[in-house]
């Protein structure tokens, strides 16, 4: 079975992993995300994702395939990723709510064993519910929007307020499956050199 390594601290990125029925190793980066600019999102996620792959590939024995990721909300062309205040999520959300938005998650896959790589930008739209004053309160008061890219979540408090995505659901969580797959394939690895399906129980 191939080693594979998590360049991510993120638990939405592992648990869509282990639900998926992979379970790789975590190493986090240490790149300082501030440094980066780009003249949109999409480049933006991109190059903090190879970033990342490439910081704890540097860290990693030879032998594994390291995955980076970084998401970021496009909102309008404006990159809105972990919010610093209450104050800032409330803020946002009174900006978002009633609209769409476009999150947008950068893949990058070192194959450490060839020297080889690939990178892709998945992107899924998103559509906010017209949340009240109240709701976003409550919400930014759990403390929930200040952990995550564009200040809301698909999977847990925030569920309530998106009406729905337009395209992969599990991109929105931080890390695209189909997108994954495709960079696998194009550097000569099926899901099962991962050790896919890890922890299924046969059906009886």
């Amino acid at each position: 079975m191939t080693r594979f390594v998590l360049a991510s601290a993120s638990p939405g990125r592992l648990a869509t992993l282990h639900a998926a029925g992979i379970e790789p190793e975590v190493v986090v980066s240490s790149v300082d995300e501030s440094e980066f600019r780009a003249n949109t999102v999409a480049d933006l996620v991109e190059q903090l994702a190879i970033a990342k792959a490439v910081d704890v590939a540097g860290r990693t024995d030879a032998g594994a395939l390291v995955l980076g990721c970084d998401s970021l909300l496009d909102l309008d062309g404006r990159a809105v990723g972990k919010l610093a205040t209450s104050q800032a999520a409330i803020e946002q959300w009174q900006a978002i709510r009633g609209r769409r938005a476009v999150l947008r998650t950068g893949h990058a896959l070192i194959d450490t064993a060839r020297d080889e790589a690939r990178s892709a930008v998945a992107s899924t739209t998103v559509s906010f519910a017209p949340v009240t004053d109240a709701e976003i309160t409550a919400y930014v008061g759990t403390g929930e929007p200040l952990r995550c890219a564009g200040g809301f979540t698909i999977d847990g408090l925030g569920g309530w307020f998106i009406e729905g995505v337009g395209g992969d659901h599990h991109n929105v969580v931080g890390l695209s499956l189909p997108t994954l797959r495709s960079m696998l394939l194009e550097l000569g690895y099926q899901l099962t050199d991962l050790g896919y399906p890890a922890g299924s129980k046969p059906i009886r």
